[in-house]
């Protein structure tokens, strides 16, 4: 090869590697997003007292899908919209399985979680329903949202699967403040109160046996 055609392909190669990080340069940098979650750590002696005498299997349920994963889901005169550079810090489904075994946990009742392997036979099946999990701006965009938590518990029996009790829970929350730092504890709010109800209304309605 002589000694143009090298400095040709030199210069060839310069330029492409030229063009390739023009291109790089011109993309549009993302924003680091901030990471929260909800929910409330149990610490180890509530656990150990939330131990009971009737064990309830807690069923695959669903979870609104808009709002399963781990971004915060808005709703403003009818228009979706999620929170941007915000995520929670796992899918939202997620965090919510975490804080419904937390709560059952720390109650002191006579209901006991039984987990899916966990050996044992259960009486009662949970099933629970995220019908919304949302924060509705019902005053305006620019006034601080509502939290909005609904959920369909079904508890049936755990030999003929009949319907044991089923109730409709809602619990609402309103930030301080339109901003993340006070929408989030609002999620906590909702999130703590409708699951407190629920736990309430599971130990009512699984007796323990006679």
């Amino acid at each position: 090869m002589t000694r143009p055609a090298t400095l040709l392909r030199l210069a060839t190669v310069g330029l492409s590697a030229l063009a390739l990080s023009a291109c790089v340069s011109l993309l549009p940098k993302s924003k680091p997003a901030h990471l929260y979650r909800f929910g409330q750590a149990v610490a180890a002696q509530d656990v150990e007292a939330a131990v009971g005498s009737v064990g309830v299997f807690r069923t695959n349920a669903t979870f609104q899908r808009e709002s399963a994963g781990d971004r915060l889901l808005t709703i403003t005169s009818g228009k979706a919209a999620y929170v941007a550079e915000t995520r929670w810090i796992a899918p939202a489904a997620v965090l919510w399985d975490e804080a419904v075994v937390a709560a059952f946990d720390a109650d002191p009742g006579h209901v006991r979680l039984i987990a899916r392997g966990e050996p044992g036979v259960a009486p009662y099946i949970l099933r629970l329903d995220v019908r919304n999990f949302e924060a509705h701006y019902e005053r305006g965009p620019k006034a601080p949202p509502t939290v909005i938590v609904r959920v369909r518990a079904a508890l049936t029996s755990g030999t003929d699967r009949g319907l044991v009790a089923e109730k409709l829970f809602e619990k609402r929350a309103t930030a301080g403040d339109n901003r993340v730092s006070a929408i989030v504890p609002a999620y906590d709010r909702a999130v703590k109160e409708v699951l407190g109800e629920v736990v309430a209304w599971t130990n009512e309605n699984a007796k323990p046996p006679a």
